[in-house]
């Protein structure tokens, strides 16, 4: 999924919690699909120019570990979704520009700003 989040003085909760900040694909795949979730690519692009480049292998938590944490605190349920935060590159976006997010294994989605 793509994670969007609203700048600004706002309280914190709300700038993560607006309709439509929390973007996912034309499709999802299963975990017998997607196979070891180790090492997979990723990339970024907004109107073109790369912004975000980066790997599952970079993550500081490995995924495993994120759904142990997670699963402590969280029942989780088939179907759930657990974002992990974002690779650098991180900017402002603004309405006209179109993202592109791809993620080997899965595909690509485009998101056009408004």
């Amino acid at each position: 999924g793509l994670d969007m989040t609203l700048r600004g003085p706002q309280f914190p909760a709300f700038r993560k919690s607006i309709d439509t900040y929390a973007v996912l694909g034309p499709w999802m795949v299963t975990a017998d699909e997607f196979g070891d979730p180790a090492d997979v690519q990723m990339h970024l692009t907004v109107n073109g120019e790369m912004r975000q480049k980066a790997s599952t292998a970079s993550m500081v938590y490995d995924l495993p570990k994120l759904i142990e944490f997670t699963s402590a605190y969280y029942t989780l349920e088939p179907g759930d979704l657990i974002y992990t935060g974002t690779p650098a590159g991180v900017g402002p976006v603004k309405p006209g520009d179109i993202i592109e997010a791809h993620i080997d294994r899965i595909g690509a989605m485009q998101v056009a700003v408004r």
